[in-house]
């Protein structure tokens, strides 16, 4: 939890209530439902919140806007994002019906408003947003067919609608179809030995009517 406060050091006083109670929230529901690692659930901190909010590092979310998770998983980085932005609308999706359960469960318990969640395949989800946000569920080109014509015609953040991707290592094979992608190193914003090779992709796509 400390390093929550300490990279994001002006978090008011429900957000730092609802960061504490995170931590409670998914060691119960890890033991009920396997969602997280045994290693990573006591580094829950580390390798799943922080990571999560390396996206608000590269890309902050205005009021209003709308973000997809695909693939959420847990709830990362739906979850923490969620927490950070209380005034953006989250959608959290996931094919997996028990993950999803217990993200309305840690939803509920930390009393968010601002996300709502599916348990489906993500083609089968309609509507448009602003950016669509997941942690390398797939490669790049898969990812980007699955989540085709979900992009909001209009930008009104720094960085173009389209993808925001927690990815790791090498991408530059991966990524040689994009010349667009840019990427961003964690380790710029995060000295922890963990973040060396954790990076966020940003990949503009154009709206498809």
């Amino acid at each position: 939890m400390e390093l929550i406060k300490h990279y994001f050091p002006n978090l008011s006083e429900n957000q730092l209530v609802q960061f504490e109670q995170l931590n409670e929230l998914y060691q119960d529901w890890n033991l009920k439902i396997n969602v997280v690692s045994r290693k990573d659930i006591d580094e829950i901190y580390l390798r799943h919140v922080l990571h999560s909010l390396g996206i608000a590092k590269v890309q902050g979310f205005n009021p209003g806007s709308k973000v997809l998770d695909v693939g959420t998983g847990g709830g990362f980085p739906g979850v923490p994002l969620a927490i950070l932005f209380p005034e953006t609308q989250f959608h959290l999706v996931d094919s997996i019906g028990k993950k999803i359960k217990v993200v309305d469960e840690v939803v509920a318990g930390l009393g968010l408003t601002n996300v709502k969640t599916t348990n489906d395949r993500v083609e089968n989800v309609p509507g448009s947003y602003d950016f669509i946000v997941s942690r390398a569920v797939a490669q790049m080109e898969t990812f980007v067919h699955w989540t085709k014509g979900k992009i909001a015609k209009k930008s009104t953040h720094e960085l173009k609608n389209g993808i925001l991707y927690l990815k790791g290592g090498d991408l530059s094979e991966e990524l040689s179809l994009y010349t667009t992608a840019r990427i961003y190193d964690l380790s710029d914003y995060f000295k922890e030995e963990f973040f060396e090779t954790k990076k966020v992709v940003h990949l503009p796509l154009k709206f498809k009517g």
